[in-house]
This record gives C-alpha cells, structure tokens and sequence, in this order.
C-alpha cells in the first residue's frame, strides 16, 4: 500500500471501531471479503466465523476445506482481533504464522479466536484456536507475532 492509502485504511479503522462497526473491518480487506469474514463480539471475546462454502474444498474425498483457507482464516482472525483490540498507528504487519492443523475441516462453517498473549511495544504475540460445530474440538491452532510499530 502506498503512504495515502494506508492513511485513509488506518482512519477507516478507527472510525469503524468508534462505531463498534467490526464487520466494516473485514470489508476493508478484499480477501477477508472473498472469504466471507463476519465478526461478532460477545461481553468478553470476539469470533470470526467464515461460511459454508463449497469453493473451498481442498479435498473433495473427504470432502475437506483446503489448509491454506483454514491458515489464511486464522490469520485474519489475528490481524482482525490485533486491529479491533489495540491502539494502532500504522499497519501490523505478520513476523510469523505457525499452525498446527489438528483435524480435517469439514466444508462447513468455521469459527476462531485470537488472543493476545504479548501485547509488546513493537511486536504483539498471539494464540489462534479456530473450531466447526463443538468449540471444545479444535480444527487448527496457531502462533502468530506481528510487528506493530
């Protein structure tokens, strides 16, 4: 991104958190969009949930959502969480993505939270736990740290 859309990105997420508006978030993001991204906040946590989509079968025996969907869904759940949570100034930006796929994913809908473990000055550390039907079945964890200044 250049220096004026960054700008005009970062005052787009301020003004969405200001309005408690978290799904314009994802729709600022046009993979979030392709992906189907919803952001939902209780009292005490946010989850992301992506759709049912055929379109992301990786493998149609099983039939399987692709790894890479379930790692960039995950992902996304970070950096949404990271945008939402904290006071940002620029963009953060993912230092490492490490995920432990635990399960096949079924073509269903998915679900994740991210919690920040390290809220550091420059660099945030983060968990990721992204799940189907039963929350206490994990299809995916992940380790994540992102620049942040």
């Amino acid at each position: 991104m250049n220096t004026q859309s960054s700008e005009d990105f970062l005052k787009a997420i301020l003004e969405a958190k200001e309005n408690r508006d978290w799904n314009a978030i994802a729709g600022l993001i046009p993979y979030f969009s392709y992906l189907g991204v919803e952001i939902r906040e209780t009292e005490d946590e946010l989850i992301c949930s992506i759709p049912r989509n055929k379109r992301f079968t990786g493998n149609p025996t099983l039939p399987a959502i692709h790894g890479g969907v379930v790692g960039a869904f995950m992902e996304s759940t970070a950096l949404v969480h990271l945008l939402i949570t904290q006071e940002i100034t620029q963009l953060p930006k993912i230092i490492t993505f490490t995920i432990d796929y635990l399960r096949s994913a079924k073509v269903d809908a998915c679900f994740a939270e991210a919690i920040i473990t390290k809220p550091g000055r420059r660099v945030a550390n983060m968990r990721v736990r992204a799940w189907q039907k039963d929350r206490s079945k994990p299809i995916a964890t992940a380790n994540a740290n992102f620049l942040v200044s």
